[in-house]
């Protein structure tokens, strides 16, 4: 006589997901007599206001909506005497919360002096493919040195 089989269950334990919800939180504001940005010049100033005594270099962002008006600042990265490390993707994932349209970039050269150096170029152009493939146009890369001097890779034709 056979014995009846005995059916085996197995359990199958079930893995747990991370359901996620992505938003932008409002740090703080900061007081500006206009929240439009015109020409390079107009971006200078507020850089100026926001980063321009600081003692290292703080790379930021400038997030704009269709009309250029001013949608968010984020301070990137901070970096050290002379130098800062950005990434695109740090960038990026402000612009794209912020709804951004388009985007200038700037920072500081604590030295005074706002010569783009190599490196400047260099992520200047990364920033700029970056945001072709996204559709967020960059609009220029500002450095700001020492009374008013400044240095627009816009105007100097890097972009």
């Amino acid at each position: 006589m056979q014995q009846p089989q005995i059916e085996e269950k197995k359990t199958v334990r079930k893995r747990r997901l991370s359901v996620v919800k992505v938003q932008m939180l409002k740090e703080k504001t900061f007081p500006y007599n206009t929240n439009k940005i015109t020409d390079p010049t107009s971006a200078v100033r507020l850089l100026e206001e926001f980063i321009g005594k600081e003692d290292r270099e703080h790379f930021v962002l400038i997030c704009l909506d269709t009309k250029n008006k001013v949608t968010a600042l984020n301070t990137v990265s901070i970096g050290s005497l002379n130098s800062a490390i950005v990434s695109p993707r740090e960038i990026f994932k402000t612009a794209i919360l912020a709804n951004s349209a388009s985007i200038i970039v700037g920072h500081n050269h604590p030295s005074g002096c706002p010569i783009a150096s190599r490196e400047d170029i260099s992520v200047t152009e990364r920033i700029k493919d970056a945001g072709k493939l996204l559709g967020i146009e960059l609009l220029d890369h500002v450095i700001v040195g020492d009374d008013g001097k400044y240095f627009s890779m816009k105007e100097k034709g890097y972009i």
